[in-house]
């Protein structure tokens, strides 16, 4: 699978987000790439997050799907401010990072931070939930129209 996540397509404009996790969980979790360090079964929960994206995902391979598409709408180049808070009795590590690039649709930046909270077993994620800055995405998606940040 590694192969096919990187730089290239589909998945080229996650790489930064890629990058900056693996970063976060080293020594967690084992995997060559962002999807090979999730379980199979692996449940996503996006709490805060927009309008028309899931609340819930089961599976490795849903998540594979749902960012295949991830290029269509924004395109990352960097990801930096990493703070990991770890704890070995619960496996759980949380991560705060923060995502920049462009929307593709409207050509606006995109800047977001993140908090994913992410639960480690067996050397693999069993359980990420997600919160995010809705408001980053809608001023780069440039909605509602006439909004400038």
């Amino acid at each position: 699978m590694s192969k096919t996540v990187g730089d290239n397509a589909p998945f080229g404009a996650n790489s930064p987000f890629f990058r900056i996790v693996k970063e976060g969980l080293d020594g967690l979790v084992d995997g060559e790439d962002y999807f090979d360090l999730l379980a199979e079964d692996v449940l996503f929960e996006y709490v805060i997050s927009v309008p028309g994206y899931p609340g819930r995902v089961e599976g490795r391979r849903q998540i594979i799907d749902l960012y295949s598409g991830y290029g269509d709408y924004m395109k990352l180049r960097s990801a930096d401010n990493l703070r990991v808070h770890r704890d070995p009795r619960t496996a759980v590590v949380v991560l705060e990072y923060e995502v920049h690039g462009t929307s593709v649709q409207t050509g606006r930046p995109y800047d977001n931070r993140f908090v994913s909270i992410v639960t480690v077993k067996d050397r693999k994620v069993i359980h990420w939930r997600d919160y995010l800055d809705p408001v980053a995405v809608f001023d780069a998606a440039g909605w509602p129209q006439g909004r400038h940040s």
